[in-house]
C-alpha cells in the first residue's frame, strides 16, 4: 500500500509531520481529518523494500537504541528517564535530535508509539506497529528487544552480502578502467605504425576494430559519456514509475539463476517480518499490509495484497499464496501446516532462517565463481588488445 508523507497542524496549532499508509491521496486526507489534523501538505513517498526506515540513521544506531531501551525498561528505569539517558549517550547528531523530540512528546503524556510515529520516516511502520502492540499488551520490553535483534540480523546479512561483492566489483571497475585507458592513451600511439598496413589492405580485422574503437572514444567521448548518463537517468526514472517497477521486478524474478536468489531473499524478508509482527501482537491484516512492502518486489507484494483480501474474508493465508504461483511450494506447505497447528509466527521465523541460510550458501558459491570469471574476462580483453596490436607486426615479419 502506498505511503504518504504529510505536514499538518493539530487543533491547538502545533505542527505535526509524519507518514501514513493509504490507498490514495484522498484516503490519506480523510485519515488525517479523522485524527483531528488539518493537512498542509500530503505527498506520496517513494520507498523500497526496507520498511524499517529510510536509512537516514545507520541501522547499527537504531539496533543499539532498541536493545538498550529494552534493557533499561526491564531493569525498572522509567520510560522517560531511559529515553533521556539514551538521548545523551547517542553519538549520531541527527538521531540525537529525534530522540530529544521523542522525550518531549513522552513528557507531555504521549505513548512511545505515537511519539515514534511522528518520525515514521526514520523508524518505519514495522517498528511503530510493533511498539504500539507492545504498549497495548504490556510487553513493550520484549517487543523492543525483538526489533533490536531483527535489525542486528539484517545489518549482519547486509554487511556479509556487501563484503562478498566488494572484490568482484573491484575487478569489474579495474577491468573497465584498464580497457578505457588502453583505448584512449595506449592504442593511439600505434596508429602511425599501422597506416602503411591499412593502405595495402593487410590490416587484420581485430586491429581495425581496435583502432576504430579508439578513434570513436577519442573523438566522441563527451557524447559517449552523456549517452551513458542519459540512459542511466532514463532507466532510473522509468524504474520509479509503478509500471516500470512492476516490469523490472518481474524481470528480476524471471532471470535464470539470479531470479531464484531474488525470490528467496524477498520471501525470507516477508516471512521474518510477518512472523515478528504476529509474535508482537500486531493483527494479521495489519501485519500483512506492512509485510507486503518488506518484500521489495511489486509482483510478490501484489500477491500478498491479494492474499490479505482473502484472509479478510475468513480464508487461510496459504491458499491464495499458492494460487499466485510466486511463492515456493515448500514455503506454502509449511505455512499451511502452521496455520492448522496455530504456530504461524514461530514457523515463519524458522522459514526465514532456513531461506536466508540457503541464500547465503548460493551467494557464496556464485561470488566464488564470479571472481575467476571476471579475471578471465579481463585477461581476454587484454589479450585481444595485445593480439590486435601485434598481429600486423607478426604478419609483416612472416612475409619478410
Amino acid at each position: 500500500m502506498p505511503q504518504f508523507e504529510y505536514l499538518a497542524r493539530s487543533t491547538n496549532g502545533e505542527q505535526v509531520a509524519g507518514t501514513l499508509q493509504a490507498a490514495n491521496r484522498q484516503e490519506a486526507l480523510r485519515t488525517l481529518v479523522a485524527q483531528e489534523l488539518f493537512p498542509v501538505r500530503v505527498v506520496e513517498r517513494r520507498q523500497g523494500w526496507w520498511s524499517w526506515g529510510t536509512g537516514r540513521v545507520p541501522g547499527k544506531y537504531l539496533a543499539a537504541f532498541y536493545t538498550q531501551l529494552a534493557d533499561l525498561l526491564r531493569a525498572g528505569v522509567p520510560l522517560l528517564r531511559s529515553l533521556q539517558i539514551l538521548q545523551r549517550q547517542m553519538p549520531h547528531g541527527g538521531f540525537q535530535e529525534v530522540l530529544d523530540q521523542i522525550c518531549q512528546d513522552v513528557a507531555q503524556g504521549r505513548p512511545l508509539a505515537a511519539a515514534m510515529q511522528r518520525h515514521q520516516q526514520l523508524f518505519g511502520p514495522v517498528a511503530v506497529s510493533m511498539v504500539r502492540a507492545g504498549e497495548e499488551g504490556g510487553f513493550v520490553e520484549d517487543v523492543l528487544r525483538r526489533i533490536g535483534r531483527f535489525l542486528e540480523h539484517q545489518q549482519e546479512l547486509k554487511s556479509r552480502t556487501l563484503a562478498a561483492l566488494v572484490y568482484p566489483a573491484f575487478l569489474l571497475v579495474v577491468g573497465v578502467a584498464v580497457v578505457v585507458g588502453m583505448l584512449g592513451f595506449f592504442v593511439p600511439k600505434f596508429e602511425p605504425i599501422f597506416e602503411r598496413f591499412a593502405q595495402i589492405g593487410q590490416l587484420p580485422w581485430a586491429t581495425r576494430a581496435l583502432l576504430g574503437s579508439s578513434q570513436v572514444l577519442q573523438q566522441h567521448w563527451p557524447v559517449f559519456v552523456l549517452a551513458v548518463a542519459g540512459v542511466v537517468w532514463a532507466g532510473v526514472q522509468w524504474s520509479r514509475r509503478p509500471s516500470g517497477r512492476q516490469v523490472l521486478d518481474r524481470l528480476w524474478l524471471r532471470l535464470p539463476g539470479v531470479g531464484n536468489i531474488v525470490r528467496t531473499m524477498a520471501v525470507a524478508r516477508f516471512c521474518r517480518i510477518l512472523g515478528t509482527l504476529l509474535r508482537s501482537g500486531v493483527p494479521v491484516l495489519r501485519a500483512l499490509q506492512i509485510a507486503q512492502d518488506a518484500t521489495g518486489n511489486q509482483v510478490l507484494a501484489q500477491a500478498v495484497a491479494q492474499a490479505a483480501e482473502q484472509v479478510a474474508q475468513g480464508r487461510s493465508l496459504a491458499g491464495p499464496l499458492k494460487a499466485s504461483g510466486e511463492f515456493p511450494a515448500d514455503v506454502v506447505e509449511m505455512i499451511a501446516v502452521a496455520e492448522e497447528a496455530n504456530t504461524l509466527e514461530s514457523v515463519l521465523a524458522e522459514v526465514a532462517e532456513t531461506m536466508e541460510r540457503r541464500t547465503a550458501r548460493v551467494l557464496d558459491t556464485l561470488v566464488r565463481l564470479l571472481e575467476p570469471v571476471l579475471l578471465v574476462l579481463m585477461a581476454g580483453m587484454v589479450l585481444f588488445v595485445v593480439v590486435a596490436l601485434l598481429g600486423p607486426i607478426l604478419q609483416s615479419s612472416s612475409f619478410l
